[in-house]
């Protein structure tokens, strides 16, 4: 299964943010045992460095960027996403790009639309074996 990870998903994990954390470090745990092909897009990682950085500083957000690019796909955004999002029915015109750059990746599912419950149920519990940068 491919899931399209939302950025917030990923700065989740990598600030520690509660409640979300644990949910985001079994998603990427997922990815990481290639049990899932996760995927972000590419502006997003843009978005992780600044909101990361601010809680981790440079060196530690660029390491964990690093990984990141060795676990997940990389989307690009085009301008055909940036026009398509525009005519979604969505409110919020970020989650509107990423659910176009999922469309246009074949089967993949975003990780945004799932809940905490249901992630609970489809994830089984990892063991905290990886550093978060917070």
């Amino acid at each position: 299964m491919k899931v399209l990870i939302d950025t917030n998903v990923i700065i989740d994990y990598l600030a520690d943010r509660s409640p979300f954390a644990d949910d985001a470090f079994r998603v990427l745990s997922l990815c990481e045992s290639g049990r899932v092909t996760g995927v972000v897009t590419a502006n997003a990682i843009t978005d992780i460095y600044y909101v990361v950085r601010k809680v981790a500083g440079r060196d530690k957000t660029l390491e964990a960027i690093r990984t990141l690019c060795a676990i997940l796909d990389i989307v690009d955004v085009g301008r055909g996403d940036v026009l398509s999002a525009i005519d979604l029915s969505m409110p919020d015109y970020e989650d509107a790009l990423a659910a176009q750059c999922a469309k246009r990746s074949r089967r993949t599912t975003s990780s945004h639309a799932m809940s905490t419950t249901t992630s609970a149920h489809l994830f089984p519990r990892w063991n905290r074996a990886h550093c978060r940068c917070g």
